[in-house]
């Protein structure tokens, strides 16, 4: 049955400075506030809103063909939607693809996520990219009834992302074993039957997929709470430890991720890796600093350039803090810069195996440009036990 759409707005965004958008409300209806950012990504959409370094924050696509293709559980990130909720230009249509089980409309709707369609995406974008990432306040009420001078001033009562740590919001309850692998035509995911590596991953905020890298890197994953001290790390005597991407300032998750990964760094001869929130834990213990971007990275579209090899890596990213690379200590070696704008996306510890990347290896935007890192990870531990 065609799409007809209301003879009034069902929803409408607030932005903090008093400007609105008015369109089609999906998926849940209420309110909702958060931090307002663009993603560039064509694809993905069910990954970027299932991705927990989205949480605080509603998501507008720049890509107008946001649904078409449903949503199903494989790609799911983490168990539910964890951004806010999602802006796009065009409403959903129904769903064209064999992978299919059902709407996005429908699904956000059963998972409490607001969406506004029929928005002038382009002028959104341009609005954060001149003026910074806004702190909104998103509504959808069918009856198209909006109190504006309430949303406007519900956006100015945001707090915003800055000195947030939501990393304890998202991160697991308890400590759980990973062996899923990536998936893989025909046969889909299949388990890591032969692990060579025992590996402690600190959630973080974890994406599924990056475990997934971790276990057909041949690792053994042990998934740890956000907040596990060296000793919980240390009682499962792994071969190696990772830090998980995640959300939030990591200025306030590093008050008790920081000593731990210090401790680990002085205490051990561990090979260490590190996926964005994880890259910026490591350059704060590292005694790097920390800076709020204007408009962050959202995308999977960005060239990232490898300093050691001269390539240039077409790589995923998600991130509105980033590591101030002129506060890099002596021996902290910058590995990766942004060609967009030249921002900090890799360290290394001279002479150790230990480094960290801003973007997302396991998004396989390239599809593979960065997939190395984890068997860089893997041959380190295999160098370390030799």
């Amino acid at each position: 049955m065609p799409y007809s759409p209301p003879e009034r707005p069902t929803a409408c965004l607030a932005l903090a400075d008093g400007t609105l958008f008015h369109g089609i409300g999906f998926g849940a209806t209420g309110q909702t506030v958060a931090e307002l950012c663009f993603n560039t990504a064509m694809t993905g959409y069910q990954e970027i809103m299932t991705d927990p370094s989205y949480a605080g924050q509603i998501v507008t696509f720049t890509f107008p063909h946001v649904g078409n293709v449903g949503v199903n559980p494989e790609d799911d990130e983490t168990a539910d939607p964890v951004a806010a909720g999602m802006i796009v230009k065009w409403m959903p249509t129904d769903p064209s693809n064999w992978r299919a089980i059902e709407r996005l409309d429908a699904w956000l709707a059963a998972r409490g996520r607001i969406a506004l369609g029929g928005v002038d995406t382009r002028r959104l974008t341009r609005a954060i990219r001149q003026s910074g990432a806004p702190n909104v306040a998103l509504s959808h009420d069918p009856s198209g009834n909006f109190d504006v001078e309430a949303l406007i001033k519900a956006a100015r009562a945001f707090s915003g992302l800055k000195g947030l740590d939501l990393a304890k919001d998202v991160t697991c309850a308890q400590s759980y074993r990973w062996n899923e692998m990536r998936w893989a035509w025909p046969d889909g995911y299949s388990p890591q039957l032969a692990p060579k590596h025992k590996v402690v991953a600190v959630d973080y905020g974890a994406k599924r997929n990056i475990l997934r890298c971790l276990a057909s890197a041949g690792c053994d994953v042990i998934v740890l709470p956000a907040s596990s001290t060296f000793d919980d790390i240390m009682a499962h005597q792994p071969d190696g430890v990772f830090l998980s991407n995640g959300p939030g300032d990591p200025a306030a998750t590093g008050a008790y991720a920081v000593p731990m990964i210090q401790q680990v760094l002085s205490e051990t001869d561990l090979p260490v890796f590190g996926i964005c929130l994880g890259h910026q834990m490591l350059a704060l213990a590292l005694g790097a600093q920390t800076i709020k971007m204007n408009h962050g990275h959202h995308g999977a579209n960005h060239p990232v350039k490898d300093h050691d090899t001269g390539k240039v890596e077409i790589t995923s990213m998600n991130h509105g803090f980033a590591v101030d690379a002129q506060t890099l200590p002596e021996g902290v070696i910058e590995t990766h810069t942004s060609l967009f704008d030249g921002s900090n996306c890799g360290i290394r510890v001279e002479g150790r195996p230990v480094w960290s990347v801003q973007h997302h290896p396991e998004a396989s935007p390239g599809p593979q440009d960065s997939y190395y890192l984890f068997e860089r990870f893997a041959q380190a531990m295999a160098d370390r036990s030799a």
